[in-house]
């Protein structure tokens, strides 16, 4: 009997309709386009619009597309991984409310956060429940609202984020294609950068930390992009030597979508062409979980059965790694 790899038999992605421009942030706050281009590569950003819309509404669009293309019924999903940072509420998780909203009657499901490295943790954890044997027809869904937590008066981190959603099917594999590798890695250390000062347990919400403005995104700019520049690009590297590709072996390198030098630095360190880069932060910016899916989303029309692809992350915390998978349609 051939070994089971969990490969992506579908992928789908949804971006809110309003677009946040670089020209807009310049009456927000103190900065140009020139200025965000330059340092980020990011041009526009996707926001979500609406009383009362979370993630998941998000995540319902991206996932009945996802269904509709494969050709199955939300009945037949048997699990759900939700990576996000942005949760609709702290509990129940996101998963139980996206299978409450997609008629997912048959599916448990859980959330997965580790900033914005969930969507290939996530895509790890849930391959084993296929090779397992255990499940069948797994969702990865990656999303976030970064919107509902960022301070449009902080220049440093309101141009960089963004709102999407995406998710791939896992099904199990036969053939040798699907989920081949991955390195993941954290260190906790690296929280003091990049982070939320409350909300959580530590310090639960009061009038102090509202007046504060403590719930929303912190980050120390120059020290995360110095570890996502070096942790980034050599995970990727280590996942190519571990697995005896070069770079001429590498179809696709789908990088997290953060700042376009990361992007380039991670390519630079594989010896891989732009030409083999998915990139799409000029128009979405960092969509945290979202960016991957999304990017194989859009660039889905390209991928061929057999093709060597590379995924990479970095996130707060710090979180950090790299999944090969070799695509399977």
């Amino acid at each position: 009997m051939n070994k089971i790899h969990a490969a992506i038999t579908a992928v789908h992605g949804y971006v809110p309709d309003y677009v946040l421009t670089n020209k807009e942030l310049e009456s927000i706050v103190d900065t140009t386009d020139e200025w965000i281009t330059s340092r980020t590569g990011i041009k526009e950003r996707r926001i979500l619009k609406g009383e009362g819309l979370g993630t998941s509404d998000m995540a319902v669009h991206a996932v009945n597309g996802l269904l509709k293309k494969r050709g199955i019924s939300a009945e037949e999903i048997e699990l759900i991984i939700f990576c996000t940072t942005t949760p609709d509420m702290p509990f129940p998780a996101s998963a139980n409310i996206l299978a409450d909203k997609i008629g997912a009657k048959n599916a448990w499901g859980y959330d997965l956060q580790a900033a914005c490295s969930g969507f290939i943790f996530g895509l790890s954890t849930a391959s084993q429940f296929i090779e397992s044997g255990k499940h069948k027809k797994v969702l990865v869904v990656g999303g976030d609202k970064m919107s509902s937590i960022i301070n449009y008066q902080d220049r440093t981190t309101c141009i960089i984020f963004g709102d999407g959603c995406g998710a791939v099917l896992l099904e199990p594999n036969e053939e040798g294609l699907g989920v081949m590798d991955s390195i993941l890695r954290t260190d906790g250390s690296g929280k003091q950068f990049l982070h939320q000062k409350a909300g959580g347990s530590a310090r639960p919400a009061t009038h102090e930390t509202i007046d504060n403005n403590e719930h929303v995104v912190y980050q120390e700019g120059q020290a995360v992009f110095k570890f996502a520049v070096t942790n980034m690009a050599d995970v990727a590297a280590e996942i190519m030597e571990r697995n005896s590709l070069t770079s001429e072996d590498v179809t696709w390198l789908v990088p997290h979508q953060a700042n376009k030098r990361i992007i380039d630095a991670t390519a630079s360190r594989m010896g891989v062409g732009s030409e083999k880069v998915m990139i799409n932060i000029q128009r979405y910016g960092n969509t945290t979980n979202g960016t991957i899916p999304l990017c194989l989303w859009e660039w889905e029309n390209q991928l061929k059965k057999g093709d060597n692809v590379i995924l990479a992350a970095f996130g707060g915390g710090f979180t950090w790694g790299s999944v090969y998978l070799k695509w399977a349609y």
